[in-house]
């Protein structure tokens, strides 16, 4: 019990439920209610390529992808966790490095082997390639990007925006895209997924870096070259605050778009679940000065990239 326990810890499962709600929603909520209404009021002529036993296989990829590269991340980790959370280290003290080798590969080979499976079925060689692309990417960022300036946070910020990329290039079709119907339609579902991707692209690389200033003292002593090690805290500090400007200013505009639609509570609900914790969290980065603080930022900026993907609920009834 206590193994199963450690190895739900390590493949990080809050973590991978976050990755199938967000797939799930934009799925249920986005691509379906666009596909068979959108802004034509008409249907397409042909069902869903993305049908719900592929969407279920693509959603199993995804997690298991995620889970190995977890894996391995906490493998190259370990000194380095040993100083920075030495008390939720689990290989070694509880699941053996070799072990931890032997999931990885074996979840990695299924999620990738997943992947080819549907791009062969849905005639898309996008999503194999680029699935086990992620792979790579993955073991690419454990073993040296991460230590990176920059590097790293942006390989994860667009792994995450590719967790809803990834199901808008399963359904495109470019032998249909000369249909005017079928353009104007799979364009709306590219409009939202731009536009949830590119929210969980910032809010994601907003996180890293905070998670970086957090892991500062492991990293400097392992000679990882991240962004507070490299300019310092308070200039990492004035990165993060741009980037929450940035954001923030972004979902302004966007929800005063929603409010000239009359999309009311939607707007009131991101106002209050996005928009004000943000506001939070900026002038708690400010007041930031130990480990315990930045700590509890990267909980709320959590938090808040779920209110913000949570929001795709109201598209059921707006689309």
């Amino acid at each position: 019990m206590k193994l199963i326990a450690a190895f739900f810890r390590l493949i990080r499962w809050p973590n991978l439920l976050f990755i199938i709600v967000t797939q799930v929603l934009f799925y249920t909520c986005i691509l379906m209610p666009t596909a068979s209404v959108g802004e034509t009021a008409l249907q397409w002529d042909t069902p869903l390529k993305l049908d719900p036993q592929y969407f279920i296989l693509l959603v199993i990829s995804s997690g298991l992808i995620a889970a190995a590269g977890y894996i391995i991340n906490d493998y190259f980790d370990l000194n380095i966790d040993q100083v920075n959370k030495p008390g939720a280290i689990v290989i070694q003290r509880i699941i053996r490095r070799r072990w931890a080798i032997v999931w990885h590969l074996v979840l990695s080979s299924i999620g990738a082997g997943i992947a080819f499976y549907l791009s062969w079925k849905l005639k898309n060689p996008i999503i194999g390639f680029a699935n086990f692309g992620c792979v790579l990417l993955l073991w690419l960022y454990s073993t040296s990007l991460k230590k990176q300036l920059l590097a790293g946070n942006i390989l994860i910020s667009l792994l995450t925006a590719w967790v809803i990329l990834v199901i808008y290039f399963s359904e495109l079709s470019i032998s249909r895209f000369n249909e005017p119907l079928y353009r104007s339609q799979i364009n709306s579902v590219f409009k939202y997924a731009i536009i949830y991707s590119s929210f969980a692209f910032i809010i994601s690389l907003i996180r890293e870096v905070v998670k970086d200033i957090e892991d500062r003292e492991g990293d400097a002593r392992y000679g990882c070259r991240t962004m507070p090690i490299v300019w310092g805290v308070p200039a990492t500090k004035m990165f993060v605050s741009v980037w929450l400007i940035v954001l923030g200013s972004a979902l302004i505009i966007f929800q005063l778009y929603g409010l000239l639609k009359g999309w009311w509570v939607g707007a009131v609900y991101c106002f209050i679940a996005v928009l004000l914790p943000l506001g939070k969290i900026l002038i708690n980065l400010r007041k930031a000065g130990i480990t315990k603080d930045y700590h509890h930022l990267s909980s709320q900026i959590k938090w808040v990239m779920l209110a913000g993907i949570l929001s795709m609920v109201f598209f059921k009834w707006y689309l």
